[in-house]
């Protein structure tokens, strides 16, 4: 008996369909049998924390300062020329801020004045002085202030010796803190002593082999 080709072929398609339906029922029920998969949580980087010193508030730093060094920092006044307490320091060692403790002035950049204030020709970091423009009491000055503890330091003026720079920076003693060179690891402030170190003395004492 002779068959009919096209009745043959359209058998081959049915089957074929019929196979393809069966896989892909069988690809679904597998996949719904399977737990869907939670993608992973991503903690977010833990934020780098910038240690600060603490600064004490108004009401603590008026019982802290002496009435002139609150005046002085906080107030922007001017202690009395030739009569200060450090204007003919020539002890060794450094100055911090009387508000935050930072280091601000060392004594090897420290030089006589003849305005009766303390006079530098430089801080220890420059990144720890501001400078700010001042126009009060009808002049164009330079105010110099620290940075940490936002207290009101003096004045930087150009007249300072060559030698040094040229500059002058003329700072209330009321506004700082000396902390001789022989106390200064004492009191926190070792690392400082490279300021003084020389082939001599060394900053510090060498290791014991």
């Amino acid at each position: 008996m002779i068959q009919n080709p096209l009745s043959a072929r359209r058998r081959v398609s049915i089957i074929g369909l019929a196979i393809t339906i069966g896989a892909l029922s069988i690809f679904k029920q597998t996949a719904m049998s399977e737990p869907p998969t939670t993608p992973k949580k991503t903690e977010p980087a833990a934020a780098k924390t910038e240690t600060k010193t603490p600064i004490p508030n108004d009401e603590e730093l008026r019982k802290r300062l002496t009435p002139l060094q609150y005046a002085v920092t906080r107030e922007n006044a001017t202690e009395r020329p030739f009569v200060n307490e450090y204007w003919k320091q020539n002890g060794e060692g450094i100055y911090v801020d009387i508000i935050s403790g930072k280091p601000l002035f060392s004594s090897k950049d420290k030089f006589d004045t003849d305005c009766g204030w303390p006079g530098f020709a430089k801080p220890i970091d420059a990144g720890e002085v501001k400078q700010l423009s001042d126009k009060t009491h009808g002049m164009e000055r330079i105010e110099v202030r620290s940075k940490t503890g936002d207290a009101h330091l003096g004045h930087i003026f150009n007249d300072g010796p060559k030698e040094l720079g040229g500059l002058r920076y003329c700072i209330n003693s009321a506004a700082i803190r000396f902390v001789p060179k022989e106390k200064m690891a004492e009191a926190g402030y070792g690392e400082w002593l490279k300021l003084f170190a020389t082939k001599e003395t060394p900053a510090t004492k060498p290791a014991d082999k």
